[in-house]
């Protein structure tokens, strides 16, 4: 799922839920602050910009980079000079001239769309879409029903299932009721004051009078939520927060919606590969944007951002609704990069459950055979993953979800702030000594939007694609080294931190250093990476 999933956090005003996955803004950091040096500015980036300074003069290889995510806008400014492009099929005209099975697949592919050009928006969360398939059968199983070993591992993991989802519609329903409720009256607010929510000022929220006991609540949650932001920035969260909460009750929660239909597949057979159309933007695509523009928006063109990596070609492959991303789609947007000649594939996305894992595993496989490099976001709910997983993982496991392997070929991203305090550990992201490693800027993480347009988004989905710049960063400057050799490099390079951090564990807070966390124990840095990367082939003449 692409997770803006909003954290409760109570204002002290009323019993509203507010603000989303956020890192609290104690510092307002530079917009390119993931590339910068800790050393030389004072703030935990990834060196990139001194790494450059080591690469001067040296040649580079185009990289192709492959965004599974929920869409790229491939008119981007800062992002249309370093797309891939299928030049075989770059007339578009509705022919599959490369015979690779995807008709005028430009620019990748969309899997969750149909051949009439209509997509998949909203989806259920995977544990929705469970409960719906196990409902029929264990419902109403007693203490007395018999089952056999398979089914009790089935109804145990279904009564688990039960609880989550009962939690997650609980936290649904009181968000939906009261920012509904806030909206409204923030939009009262708005129409009284005659203004566009643009052009409000403190002045005009402090000016504002009325007898309605109902906005005067609103306007004291108001005053609180703009003591450091515009009104606008407070008007935008309130409506990304209605629409994210409304949008759990319509379609993440709800058992009885299935938009599957419109793909027109056969959902249950995860051998079929062609589906979908050529549409890479699709109806949303501000998260896949983003991340693409982290990994290589162009650097140095006076445009917007600078992403991490500069010989790169994004290839857009959107597998991600609002909502969860199913496990058939995943393994076939892999497949696809992997033919069509991606090298690593960032993969901003998880879920806590898994429908069909042995397909997606199938593909991580298939990508290991083809030398390729699996980037993927640890998540956003401040557990810790060898506990609680987030889907897809790097483990193979079979029937029994015992573990049988071990992808080599994949990193596993955290996410980390700009300074180096207890705070460093972004307190949205997820944790695990043998299951995350290594960490990456994702707080105020300033990137491309659809439009031509730029915003700070933060998660773990903002630091994997930093990850996945310095991986295709690495594999242009040194097309020599294979996938296993990138990701060694990246682990050995990272900036060790004496500094214990804050986690969430057992319903309380305590402190640990990266290394409790992680494999690696540290930050990804480029600059580290490119010495590393220098003396492995040296090593090796």
């Amino acid at each position: 799922m692409r997770k803006t999933k909003l954290l409760i956090a109570l204002l002290g005003i009323g019993i509203l839920p507010f603000t989303g996955l956020a890192q609290e803004k104690k510092d307002k950091a530079p917009a390119n602050w993931y590339n910068l040096d800790y050393k030389t500015d004072g703030i935990m980036g990834i060196s990139t910009e001194k790494a450059y300074e080591l690469l001067k003069g040296r040649k580079a290889s185009p990289v192709i980079v492959a965004v599974i995510d929920g869409g790229v806008d491939v008119n981007h400014e800062d992002l249309k000079d370093v797309l891939w492009i299928n030049k075989k099929e770059a007339n578009s005209n509705g022919k599959d001239d490369d015979g690779n099975g995807y008709i005028d697949d430009k620019y990748g592919w969309n899997f969750i769309g149909n051949a009439n050009g209509e997509n998949v928006n909203y989806d259920n969360l995977e544990v929705t879409r469970l409960i719906a398939k196990y409902d029929p059968i264990y419902a109403s199983v007693l203490p007395t029903t018999k089952l056999n070993e398979a089914q009790r591992r089935e109804f145990v993991a279904y009564q688990k299932m039960i609880a989550d989802y009962t939690s997650k519609y609980d936290e649904a329903s009181f968000g939906n009721t009261n920012y509904g409720r806030l909206k409204i009256n923030v939009d009262k607010f708005v129409a009284e004051i005659g203004k566009e929510p643009k052009d409000i000022t403190k002045a005009d929220i402090d000016n504002y009078k009325t007898e309605n006991r109902d906005i005067k609540t609103a306007i004291s949650i108001i005053k609180r939520a703009t003591e450091n932001d515009s009104f606008l920035k407070f008007f935008d969260d309130i409506n990304e927060a209605n629409d994210y909460y409304s949008s759990q009750i319509k379609y993440h929660l709800n058992k009885e919606f299935d938009p599957r239909h419109i793909v027109g597949d056969n959902y249950e057979d995860a051998s079929e590969r062609y589906y979908g159309n050529p549409d890479v933007k699709g109806p949303d695509a501000d998260h896949g944007t983003h991340v693409a523009g982290i990994i290589g928006a162009k650097r140095n063109n006076n445009i917007g951002i600078n992403g991490v990596a500069d010989n790169v070609q994004i290839m857009a492959i959107r597998v991600v609704p609002n909502g969860d991303e199913r496990d058939k789609d995943v393994a076939n947007g892999i497949r696809y990069a992997v033919e069509n000649g991606a090298k690593i594939i960032n993969m901003s996305f998880g879920k806590g459950y898994a429908y069909n894992k042995k397909t997606v595993d199938d593909a991580v496989r298939y990508a290991l055979e083809k030398d390729v490099l699996l980037v993927h976001a640890a998540g956003n709910d401040a557990k810790d993953i060898d506990i609680n997983p987030n889907y897809p993982t790097k483990y193979f496991t079979n029937d029994e979800q015992a573990i049988t392997g071990e992808a080599s070929n994949w990193i596993t991203v955290g996410a980390t702030g700009l300074k180096v305090n207890d705070d460093l550990l972004a307190n949205f992201s997820n944790y695990g000594y043998k299951s995350v490693d290594v960490f990456a800027p994702g707080v105020q993480i300033y990137s491309t939007m659809p439009e031509n347009k730029y915003k700070d988004q933060q998660g773990t989905s903002m630091a994997a694609p930093v990850v996945s710049g310095l991986a295709a960063l690495l594999r242009a400057y040194y097309p020599q080294l294979s996938a296993q050799e990138v990701k060694d490099i990246i682990m050995k390079s990272v900036t060790k931190v004496d500094q214990k951090v804050k986690i969430k564990k057992d319903g309380s807070t305590k402190k640990v250093y990266l290394d409790e966390i992680s494999v690696s124990g540290g930050i990804v840095n480029a600059y580290n990476a490119i010495v590393e990367a220098n003396n492995y082939i040296n090593k090796k003449k």
